[in-house]
């Protein structure tokens, strides 16, 4: 059984047909990304994953569990986080106060300490600015607090919506050597992102989405040597 199944899912926004049948799989230990085109559904795929959307058709399954039947705020409890497009972290609060917002159903308060260490072992950055307001720091410094509060929760499936967007070339490499070495702790990952060149180099597999349907799906290498996809996503002709 697959860590997550996504089953032939049709999701709406009023009277549009943003997915039109997905179905994917991510296996437990894996990089898995979905690359495509601006509003080809990758984010939808995300907020129906997260219950953040429900399905008209089909079934969002997590470790064989139908997600539909709870609310988004119970995603965290199931065992997965999302870090949203645009970070989302709260700007009034501290480093240290949105990671421990990150932490909000735990309880095991030595855990959670250890867990915030490693958030500032992870970025260092974030360590410096522990006392400083989120909203003041730079769109690089926030996508890093928004992926280790994620992290506090402990999840067993991270979600990543667009991490490299607005970040400079350095901070892009930074962020995708931490996706990595966040998996090689042992959490699985489902990356959505615009760069397909930087996402296929660190995924197992990934998907290939046009319009609200799956076009493709293969390992992560087969897919970035695909003459389709280097043309489409990659900027080879």
């Amino acid at each position: 059984m697959a860590l997550l199944e996504v089953e032939n899912v049709h999701a709406y926004y009023g009277n549009i047909h943003a997915l039109k049948g997905i179905s994917l799989t991510v296996e437990k230990g894996e990089i898995v990304t979905l690359i495509g085109g601006n509003g080809a559904g990758k984010s939808t795929t995300l907020r129906t994953i997260s219950a953040l959307m429900k399905p008209r058709e089909g079934k969002v399954l997590f470790e064989g569990n139908d997600l539909s039947k709870y609310p988004p705020h119970n995603m965290v409890r199931h065992g997965i986080a999302m870090v949203p497009e645009g970070r989302g972290v709260f700007a009034k609060m501290t480093v240290r106060e949105n990671l421990e917002m990150g932490a909000y159903y735990r309880n095991d308060k030595a855990g959670i300490e250890a867990d915030i260490e490693n958030a500032y072992t992870l970025f260092p950055r974030l360590g410096e600015r522990r006392s400083q307001l989120a909203g003041t720091m730079s769109g690089g410094e926030q996508q890093m607090l928004a992926m280790t509060r994620a992290l506090m929760a402990r999840p067993r499936l991270l979600l990543m919506d667009e991490p490299s967007m607005g970040l400079a070339p350095v901070l892009v490499d930074v962020i995708f050597d931490t996706i990595v070495k966040v998996n090689e702790q042992g959490t699985t990952v489902l990356l959505v992102e615009q760069n397909a060149s930087m996402a296929l180099q660190i995924a197992n597999r990934g998907y290939v989405l046009q319009t609200g349907e799956i076009v493709m799906s293969a390992d992560a290498k087969v897919l970035k040597n695909d003459p389709s996809v280097q043309k489409a996503y990659l900027g080879i002709d």
